[in-house]
């Protein structure tokens, strides 16, 4: 008798929750354009290539792949880091966002941002300065550790790493590669960084926070990984 065939999965490129142009004038829309269909499309694309000879990795989600690095097959640990890197954290950028006329955090969210950081805005300023002064390209987060009795922070990671590594859950992130950004601020990325708070879905930030609330298992497993 025939085994039956078990369907493999294929990473996606997520749909927008809003057209290309709706979150000008803070971000143009060729930008998005270019930024969602060619640069995260290709981070897709390549990470389902690497993973064709690797049956038993295929329906890994991007997130657990990121998390057991480590035990994948030394020769793919690169390519799977940068590109299911740049799958994960270009998801979590796209629902960080909606159009509209910019908000402040509220509840729950506010109240662990004004302990750790002060206030809102010393939060929104170190946020800026980490984000200006990484070298390179890469990722400003807002992020709770897992230890440490959930305290909030704000780091950066290089290229398309993730807070995962560190031991921290996101909340909010904002993408400081050329790419993101060039096209309309040139090499302003503290402009962008400034403008970019317009944009930002508060209510998605505070969803990430509650799941924040959870072990840590039940953290990545909410969040698909």
């Amino acid at each position: 008798m025939n085994q039956p065939v078990t369907k493999l999965k294929k990473h996606r490129l997520p749909p927008l929750k809003y057209d290309y142009a709706a979150l000008e004038p803070c971000i143009d829309s060729r930008t998005m354009m270019l930024h969602h269909g060619i640069h995260h499309g290709s981070y897709v694309a390549k990470l389902n290539e690497v993973l064709e000879k690797f049956p038993d990795l295929r329906n890994c989600s991007a997130l657990s792949l990121l998390r057991n690095l480590d035990k994948l097959p030394q020769e793919i640990r690169l390519t799977v880091r940068h590109n299911a890197g740049g799958h994960v954290n270009h998801s979590m950028f796209w629902r960080a966002m909606r159009p509209g006329l910019g908000s402040e955090p509220k509840g729950l969210l506010r109240e662990a941002i004004n302990r750790d950081f002060g206030s809102v805005e010393k939060f929104m300023a170190q946020f800026e300065e980490e984000g200006t002064k990484l070298s390179g390209s890469g990722w400003v987060w807002l992020v709770r550790a897992l230890q440490e009795k959930g305290k909030l922070e704000v780091i950066t990671t290089s290229n398309h790493d993730h807070p995962v590594r560190l031991n921290r859950f996101p909340i909010l992130l904002n993408d400081v590669w050329k790419h993101a950004y060039f096209m309309k601020y040139e090499s302003r990325r503290a402009a962008y960084l400034k403008a970019w708070w317009a944009v930002v879905d508060w209510d998605e930030a505070a969803r990430c926070f509650d799941l924040s609330d959870k072990s840590a298992e039940e953290h990545w497993e909410a969040e698909g990984g």
